[in-house]
């Protein structure tokens, strides 16, 4: 498996495994599609922090792409999609994706990661609740499900209510 920067021939693949990966039956394109969409064609994509996975074959079997939220004034980065196409799952292609997400992250400097997720999943790579570093979702009830990894650029004083980018607010 290779885990690689998304390039713009990748959109149609990209396209595809987040589709698999969010399908439901009654959604003709799903919204994490368009939400993928939406924050590539607008500034909030980070495109180092928008990677893929492939397989030993060339395929296409996962994505992960971060975007731009902010905190009072403090720009923070989103672990906005990860996703990884249904018949490559239990491999580690998950795991790989953000392990690689950290890594780009702390050579960027950016002082933290928040995701909204499986507490179990992220949980394994560090992610803990925000609420322990004093950050919070917009979503009171979101709990432990909103997460944080602090990264090596952590400045305690990044604290408050963390505003996702535009986009997250029309799906």
């Amino acid at each position: 498996m290779l885990i690689r920067r998304v390039t713009p021939a990748d959109r149609a693949a990209v396209r595809a495994v987040t589709a698999a990966a969010a399908y439901k039956p009654r959604d003709e394109v799903p919204v994490e599609v368009s939400l993928a969409d939406a924050l590539r064609d607008g500034s909030w994509a980070l495109p180092a922090l928008s990677l893929l996975a492939e397989s030993a074959e060339g395929e296409v079997i996962g994505h992960a792409l971060c975007s731009w939220g902010r905190i009072g004034a403090a720009r923070t980065a989103n672990l906005s999609l990860l996703g990884v196409h249904p018949a490559h799952r239990r491999r580690g292609a998950g795991s790989a994706l953000i392990h690689a997400l950290l890594g780009a992250a702390e050579a960027l400097d950016l002082p933290l990661i928040v995701v909204l997720g499986d507490p179990e999943l992220y949980g394994r790579h560090g992610f803990r609740p925000s609420t322990d570093v004093g950050i919070v979702g917009q979503e009171p009830g979101w709990g432990d499900v909103f997460q944080v990894r602090t990264l090596t650029a952590y400045d305690r004083s990044i604290q408050g209510e963390f505003i996702y980018p535009e986009p997250f607010g029309d799906v």
